[in-house]
């Protein structure tokens, strides 16, 4: 029997408010599939990965739909079993008095945090997860210590964690060493590779080359609502594609499996 794709999109039109963001966008993701999805500001990024997290739907046509592991229809609650998401906008809906621990429990419940009927709610079993999650994490100590008081690199984990806290196959990045420095960024990316070598499924949102682990085999470049690009990181990352799709000129270099952009034109040999 063949696998379902992980994300499976067909012919869909996707609205954001008052802009029609993709108009009959086709775009499959395998099981299994390290994917990294670039794009200039106005893309379509945002959008897509809201869809995929089923906050934003097609609309309604015959030969269209968006199918997450085969099904057009989800429990958002059981969805979110499936796939845990990272972001710096999660991030930043958490009040700053919110300990580490109130965070990764939190993604139990998809909530932001765990106030009122449903710290009444959580488990023995969720608080020993939750504090497994921190332990493996490295931030075990910070488990009652508010946001406020942590560096944002420990802040992210503490994301990660709630992300992780349900031991999804399935991680969607969006722009996750954003804010980061350099030491922060690159603790991040470390264990971003190692999840993927565990056999994470990775989609990887980000305006960064950098931040695309080697790990990653597949690129989707997005222009002004369509796929401008897609297939293997040495086809699509390159000086031709990038100038293009962004409009200035680009040059990339690639080290150790990483790619890197900076300005200027790309020397062709004659």
């Amino acid at each position: 029997m063949t696998e379902a794709p992980l994300i499976d999109i067909r012919n869909a039109t996707i609205w954001r408010g008052a802009t029609r963001v993709f108009d009959n966008l086709t775009l499959s993701i395998a099981q299994h599939e390290r994917v990294a999805i670039l794009g200039p500001n106005g893309s379509g990024k945002t959008t897509l990965l809201k869809t995929i997290n089923r906050e934003l739907y097609p609309v309604v046509a015959e030969g269209a739909w968006i199918r997450i592991l085969g099904r057009e229809h989800w429990n958002v609650w059981d969805l979110r079993k499936q796939i845990g998401v990272v972001s710096h906008d999660l991030q930043n809906l958490y009040t700053p008095m919110t300990t580490a621990l109130e965070v990764v429990v939190s993604g139990f419940f998809s909530s932001i945090g765990v106030h009122g009927i449903l710290a009444e709610r959580v488990s023995r079993e969720q608080l020993a997860k939750a504090r497994d999650t921190l332990r493996m994490l490295g931030i075990a100590s910070l488990q009652r210590t508010p946001l406020q008081s942590m560096s944002t690199g420990q802040q992210r984990r503490c994301i990660l964690g709630r992300a992780l806290v349900h031991e999804p196959q399935t991680l969607i990045l969006d722009e996750p060493t954003s804010g980061l420095d350099f030491a922060a960024s690159f603790d991040y990316l470390s264990r971003i590779r190692k999840l993927s070598a565990t056999g994470h499924n990775i989609v990887l949102v980000t305006h960064h080359l950098n931040e695309i682990p080697p790990e990653v085999e597949r690129v989707v470049v997005l222009k002004e609502g369509a796929v401008a690009a897609d297939g293997g990181k040495a086809s699509v990352l390159t000086s031709g594609v990038l100038s293009s799709v962004y409009a200035t000129d680009i040059r990339v270099a690639e080290l150790d499996g990483y790619f890197l952009a900076y300005p200027g034109q790309a020397h062709h040999k004659t």
